[in-house]
């Protein structure tokens, strides 16, 4: 069975396109560039479901048209309508290049000058040019915590933890 942590989300899954089962694809990651896969998963019913991969075109830089295996009707193809798509960790770990904002979601965050563990990595704000980790804490709060390139020391994919040297009074407000 895979684990909602096995996994991050790279998009959500649109219309049909055409008659022959393909479907439009919302991309937030640009996995496609950095790793070769020949399966997404999928949240069907709250259950996380690999789906192989016939073939993907890029239509834009955000949306893809995917054929997925055993998905040959439009109607097939319409069953899968608003599924949110994600990817194995463990393929995205396996590339040498550095981690997407979208695969830092249930990292932990750890602050860098004391050694200590912040929280869980929830979402990346990434709506405005000031991005934001939204992180829960141990005790059950929400901070946002900048995300600039400067503050970030270290991310760890091996153990999925990212060391940030956290501005002073962050937690507390």
């Amino acid at each position: 069975m895979i684990k909602k942590e096995d996994v991050y989300k790279i998009g959500k899954l649109g219309k049909p396109h055409g008659v022959k089962g393909e479907v439009r694809m919302l991309c937030t990651d640009d996995i496609f560039d950095r790793v070769e896969s020949d399966c997404l998963i999928l949240e069907i019913d709250g259950i996380l479901v690999p789906f192989f991969m016939e073939e993907y075109r890029f239509r834009s830089d955000e949306r893809v048209l995917v054929k997925f295996a055993d998905i040959d009707t439009e109607a097939q193809a319409r069953e899968l309508t608003g599924c949110e798509v994600y990817f194995p960790r463990e393929q995205a770990d396996r590339h040498e290049g550095e981690a997407t904002w979208a695969e830092l979601v249930g990292y932990a965050l750890v602050d860098a000058r004391r050694d200590t563990l912040v929280g869980t990595i929830t979402r990346v704000d990434d709506t405005t040019i000031n991005i934001l980790f939204e992180v829960e804490t141990a005790d059950g709060r929400e901070v946002l915590v900048p995300a600039s390139e400067e503050l970030i020391e270290q991310v760890d994919k091996a153990r999925h933890r990212i060391h940030v040297r956290m501005p002073e009074g962050i937690l507390e407000l």
